[in-house]
């Protein structure tokens, strides 16, 4: 069986990061003007929420990403306001915004996602110098999120096996390109959810044996230690060398499904990084994502909320893979 040993230092890569925007108005339609309530504003991006979530939960994790313009000021801003360490690498273009709309009359969520500034060449190496650069280095960087405009896909490939050469475990969360670029070099932990896998696999993973094989597939071809495999609403697996598990969602009505996953991967990182069983890591990733489901907007999961549903999570272990 894969194994896990405590270490102490965790931080987070957000290529991509987005000053998130939530407000709700009595009904989305077309032509006419929405009276929108007051909005929210939160530090955004995968990565970003990654670190928000394992704060909460007594963890530390500085965030390592780009900021640019006003919206850029206004994100750093909100991390130091959360308490968050940044290691911030300033560039040309302005920070993206996301935004989430409420429609009370439907109860539904409308997420608008912008698609951020291309990255020049320097600041893509800025970013990679920032990543070796810190100090102390972290045993675990998570890399969550899109991959800016500009950036090849293949500067992520070799930036995952520069991490490995030194000693550094790369979890990653990534979809299209980034996901084949993280695989390709080999992570410690990757995070797809079902359509993610299969569009990278080339073919719909349509039951669990199917999903079960695609997982065990990239552990013993070496692209990944850990394949945590996001199955939405039905729930999620968990597969490393020798082990398998499935843990079903929680009967949840959402308020927002806004940072869900990352917070998934935040649970099960920490887990992992203090040495805990792989189980238990799976059971507080189902509990993290679950509470975040209960808050609005961004607002990510509430530590007593994710020590309430704890409990409720049910681990099925597969047996030996």
């Amino acid at each position: 069986m894969s194994t896990t040993s405590p270490s102490g230092v965790l931080a987070t890569l957000t290529l991509n990061p987005a000053l998130d925007l939530q407000t709700a108005v009595d009904a989305v339609e077309p032509e006419n003007k929405l009276r929108c309530d007051a909005p929210r504003q939160d530090a955004g991006g995968g990565g970003v929420n990654v670190a928000r979530v394992i704060r909460r939960l007594g963890g530390r994790a500085p965030c390592i990403l780009p900021l640019g313009g006003p919206s850029g000021q206004s994100l750093q801003a909100r991390l130091q306001a959360e308490g968050l360490e940044a290691v911030v690498v300033p560039i040309a273009g302005e920070t993206r915004q996301s935004f989430t709309v409420f429609d009370r009359s439907r109860g539904a969520e409308f997420r608008f996602v912008l698609p951020g500034p291309k990255l020049g060449a320097g600041e893509v190496r800025a970013l990679e110098a920032a990543v070796f650069g810190m100090a102390p280095r972290p045993d675990i960087l998570v890399a969550s999120g899109s991959l800016p405009g500009g950036m090849d896909p293949g500067r992520l490939t070799r930036l995952a096996v520069r991490l490995r050469r030194r000693g550094v475990r790369l979890a990653l969360d990534a979809s299209g390109a980034g996901l084949k670029a993280g695989l390709e070099a080999g992570v410690w932990l990757v995070k797809p959810n079902r359509k993610e896998l299969g569009d990278c696999l080339g073919r719909d993973l349509i039951d669990r044996a199917a999903q079960l094989d695609a997982a065990l597939a990239l552990v013993a071809g070496g692209q990944a230690e850990w394949v945590a495999l996001s199955l939405g609403a039905e729930g999620a697996l968990l597969v490393g060398d020798g082990f398998a598990a499935y843990a079903p969602s929680l009967p949840i009505t959402p308020v927002s499904t806004v940072g869900a996953g990352d917070s998934f991967m935040a649970g099960l990182v920490w887990e992992l990084s203090r040495g805990s069983r792989p189980e238990a890591a799976l059971a507080t990733a189902v509990a993290a994502a679950s509470a975040t489901l209960l808050s609005p907007g961004s607002g990510m999961a509430r530590r007593a909320d994710i020590r309430r549903l704890r409990p409720q999570v049910r681990v099925e272990v597969l047996g030996p893979a």
